[in-house]
């Protein structure tokens, strides 16, 4: 298990903290599945001809169906897993699904990217060597997963995290990035 943001002192002030959150995805997905239940269902009466029944019961039928679609998303073993980002001016932090994390100070990054792969939003972070990444804490549960593939045109090895239930989003992610690399 990584360890939590809260645990590891921030390399300076002015830190920008974005971590995953299993229980804003849960209410995320539920309520999107209650509306399009909501939503679906009189559409569905419609079409088939039959009597659709009183709006409390599409309401509750429609939220069971979505705590229990929610609730086994939250379950799963990659929902479970942790993952942070840490922007400030001493670099970035990143720590992803379960992973010990690693400083990185921004002279040592050579580029950020926030890309999509399928349904999922993942941040490559390419540094500019391995030997000038810092590990944070001395556990042993690794650095974080390592792409080595050819994306970088100098066939160099990337950090990756999935950003998918990363608060606030990788919008926010993006932009904070965006301010500190330039």
């Amino acid at each position: 298990m990584s360890i939590p943001p809260d645990e590891v002192e921030a390399p300076a002030a002015d830190a920008v903290l974005f971590r995953s959150s299993p229980w804003r995805t849960f209410a995320l997905v539920a309520g999107t599945l209650l509306v399009a239940y909501a939503g679906v269902t009189p559409l569905v009466a419609l079409v088939l001809g039959v009597a659709d029944g009183p709006w409390w019961s599409t309401l509750t039928q429609g939220a069971v169906v979505a705590v229990l679609v929610a609730g086994a998303y939250a379950l799963t073993s990659r929902s479970a897993l942790s993952t942070w980002v840490r922007a400030s001016a001493g670099g970035l932090e990143l720590a992803a699904q379960g992973s010990d994390p690693v400083l990185l100070a921004w002279p040592d990054i050579d580029h950020v990217v926030i890309r999509r792969d399928g349904l999922r939003t993942v941040l490559d972070v390419t540094p500019v060597d391995l030997d000038r990444v810092h590990p944070v804490s001395m556990q042993d549960e690794g650095w974080p997963a390592i792409r080595d593939d050819e994306a970088d045109p100098l066939g160099r090895p990337a950090f990756t995290a999935d950003l998918t239930q990363v608060w606030p989003g990788p919008r926010a992610l993006r932009r904070e990035l965006t301010r500190r690399m330039h």
